[in-house]
């Protein structure tokens, strides 16, 4: 259950007015897991929670239920949809289903399981491809004990380090932030206070990172007012809270998107409507909302929304709810910043008996533009489904401003003037209708003609003349793409210089990041050049921006937090190197691990974290008494809402929720005597 994935932002797509529209994409699905109502026959499981997609080009994922021991499986599916059971959990081994397995390292998948391991307050394990589960560490489920209880989550440090939260625990039994090797050594870096009036909050779940630090929420906590937080921490444990929401911003916050400078996200509860909000964050924590979600039944937005970091061509950002929509059974959407929801698919259409899925767990796992994700119930047996829908123009890098089917590309991407400079063009290739403009970045880089346009066309520019020996780098910014002007210095008396840099022309790095050198090779004396990066959202020049002869250029990637492959650029010299950044696995969290209900019952809801739209997740309810009214599974960040009936005995209920391989307690009072 880790993976309520924020992409569960279903409240979004009310906006735009989805009444009368039919599906704008087409649904396959891959596979109908067996009847909940028979498990002694459910081999393969039910109730499947969200993919990963390991390096073998597979999917993986875990069912909640089912099973030969009726506590889950483990599975791999082709990206056609073969499926193979590799490993059944059984209660007499310490496992209860529900594990969630957030990403791979080394062809071992790494999860968490929030009431696993001899003290059933959750474990870390691992799993191979062939079916070998490991717990590498059991949490204690002592009061006060540091290690924690309930963990939620993991994200990558680097090849051997893992980090992670616990939803509750900790000396003050209000949840940490732990750092775990791949080892199994534990160490907790951050305990949460738990006190009304303290910052820090509690119930915190791990959700992005922006290369320097790991982004995260609580659910509780802030000063009085507050409905949660959201706050930054180093791998060392250097601990910032960026801002504390009121009960007007919303409730329940998760972050799912880092762009540049900017954090953006959706809360769960709250807003004008009190059904949750998406919103836009600075880095010092200046909080604009952009749609407020209306929890209307019947209605297309919902509530209990969430994104995923893969937008369309025009930015706008892929979302799913759990329910909601026409037919009550989930959604999913694009959203734009400016407030504008675009329907993309609503479940339970194919007929009444809801062949195509109800409760969509994460439109997780962008493969050559399909989408891949799992319905928690639903199918031809209702045990839920794994589905692929195509994704008219989803990427993770930006358009020109068109619609969602505009595409954009330039007929080159840079020019290398000489020093004198002068007027020179580049194309503009967009399908008709499809909207764009240019901009330039640098003074020495003039526009001309073409500013905007629309379709094809072209951008007409001049170079200022360089009276430096040394090189000057500029950009321009055409329909979403970035265009490097590098404009040689003024030679010497040695004669023309020409530059080389080696072999490296194309450099590929994990998604953990990391650094990188290039040389720089010049003929002649004097020879200067310059190096300047053409995506500085994830890649940096930390050393060598500019030199005189021989050289080095050392790069600097950060770290990828979403599960989507990226590719950048570098103008070194008057050549282009190019940076190619495997994709993040996938990791969930949850905004809270536990909830007391009193005799009379009630319904809550439960936010659900991940660190990419196409992470998927699922719910496995092993709580009798407690029923999944919504985001039973889901892609991405979404919201899990539930009611607890009415407790007419005199003896207290206790029960768990797996949800995205987190633990989430349910506990009930007992009715008076």
């Amino acid at each position: 259950m880790k993976s309520v994935r924020i992409l569960v932002a279903t409240a979004i797509l009310v906006a735009i007015g989805w009444a009368g529209k039919s599906n704008a994409q087409t649904l396959t699905t891959l596979y109908d897991f067996c009847s909940p109502t028979n498990y002694l026959a459910c081999v393969n499981g039910n109730s499947p929670g969200h993919l990963i997609q390991g390096t073998d080009g597979n999917f993986y994922g875990g069912t909640d239920s089912g099973g030969t021991n009726d506590y889950g499986t483990f599975f791999k599916i082709t990206p056609q949809g073969t499926l193979t059971t590799i490993y059944q959990y059984a209660a007499t081994n310490g496992e209860f289903g529900g594990v969630d397995f957030d990403l791979e390292l080394g062809g071992v998948f790494y999860g968490t399981e929030l009431v696993g391991g001899s003290n059933r307050v959750g474990s870390i394990v691992t799993m191979t491809t062939e079916g070998t589960l490991t717990t590498i560490y059991q949490f204690s489920g002592t009061n006060g004990i540091a290690d924690g209880t309930y963990p939620d989550r993991l994200m990558e440090v680097d090849d051997s380090t893992l980090i992670g939260t616990t939803l509750e625990g900790g000396t003050n039994n209000a949840g940490t932030v732990f750092k775990i090797t791949t080892a199994g050594t534990l160490t907790t870096i951050h305990e949460f206070s738990g006190t009304n009036g303290v910052a820090d909050g509690s119930i915190p779940v791990l959700t992005t990172t922006n290369g320097a630090e790991f982004i995260g929420t609580t659910e509780l906590g802030g000063t009085p007012g507050t409905t949660g937080t959201v706050f930054e921490i180093t791998a060392s444990g250097s601990f910032n809270t960026i801002h504390q929401f009121t009960t007007a911003e919303g409730g329940i916050p998760i972050v799912t998107i880092v762009n540049g400078s900017t954090l953006i996200g959706t809360t769960t509860a709250g807003g004008s409507n009190g059904f949750g909000a998406a919103f836009e964050m600075t880095s010092e924590g200046t909080v604009t909302t952009f749609y407020q979600f209306s929890g209307t039944n019947g209605v297309m937005d919902g509530s209990s929304p969430g994104l995923s970091s893969i937008h369309d061509s025009s930015g706008a950002y892929y979302g799913e709810t759990r329910d909601g929509g026409t037919n009550g059974a989930g959604l999913a959407f694009t959203l734009s910043t400016s407030g504008t929801l675009t329907p993309v698919y609503e479940f339970c259409s194919v007929s009444t008996n809801c062949l195509d899925g109800r409760s969509p767990d994460a439109l997780a796992n962008l493969v050559s533009g399909d989408f891949y994700g799992t319905t928690e119930s639903g199918g031809a047996n209702d045990g839920g489904t794994v589905f692929k829908f195509a994704a008219s123009g989803a990427s993770s890098g930006g358009g020109g401003g068109g619609g969602t089917n505009c595409t954009y590309e330039l007929t080159s991407s840079s020019a290398s003037p000489s020093a004198a400079g002068g007027a020179a063009t580049v194309g503009v290739i967009a399908p008709s209708g499809c909207a764009w403009t240019a901009t330039t970045n640098n003074s020495f880089i003039t526009i001309t003609s073409g500013s905007s346009g629309s379709g094809n066309g072209t951008v007409h520019y001049t170079v200022a003349a360089n009276t430096s020996t040394n090189a000057q780098v500029g950009t321009m910014t055409i329909a979403g793409n970035t265009f490097t002007v590098t404009e040689s210095g003024t030679t010497t008396s040695s004669g023309s210089c020409t530059y080389s840099i080696g072999t490296k022309t194309n450099v590929t790095l994990a998604a953990k990041g990391g650094k990188d050198s290039i040389s720089v090779k010049t003929t002649g004396t004097n020879c200067s050049w310059a190096a300047v990066s053409n995506d500085p959202s994830f890649i940096s020049i930390t050393k060598g921006s500019s030199g005189t002869n021989k050289g080095a250029v050392v790069l600097a990637v950060a770290a990828n937090p979403d599960a989507i492959e990226r590719t950048g650029t570098v103008s070194i010299a008057d050549q282009t190197v190019t940076v190619i950044q495997q994709a993040a696995k996938c990791a969930f969290a949850l905004d809270t691990n536990a909830v007391t209900f009193t005799s009379e019952g009630g319904t809550g809801s439960v936010v659900v974290s991940a660190n990419g739209g196409a992470c998927a997740w699922k719910v496995v309810n092993k709580a009798k008494f407690v029923t999944i009214s919504s985001g039973a599974s889901g892609s991405g960040d979404g919201t899990v809402t539930y009611s607890v009936e009415t407790n007419t005995t005199t003896k207290a209920l206790t029960g768990t929720l797996t949800i995205a391989g987190k633990t989430y307690k349910v506990t009930q009072e007992a009715a008076a005597p």
